[in-house]
């Protein structure tokens, strides 16, 4: 296993320590870690699935409102 060295604030490593007293903090600090990586993930997903759809968007037939209208009207029952 690493071993990794951080410098925290004073004040964040003091209610750290109180809120998980009695815990495995190493433990406790591997699972933020990992859940940081997930939610870091999960935005870089969004953000190239958002580059995507502008890209595709360049590509896309262009039509005017009245074209949009027209087509909407006609979908409906």
């Amino acid at each position: 296993m690493a071993t990794v060295n951080f410098s925290v604030p004073e004040d964040i490593k003091n209610a750290f320590n109180i809120m998980f007293e009695g815990q495995n903090k190493s433990a406790v600090i591997a699972e933020l870690m990992r859940e940081a990586v997930e939610r870091a993930q999960s935005q870089q997903r969004s953000k190239d699935a958002y580059r995507r759809i502008l890209a595709r968007r360049k590509n896309a037939p262009h039509i005017t409102e009245e074209q949009f209208r027209s087509a909407r009207e006609e979908g409906r029952p």
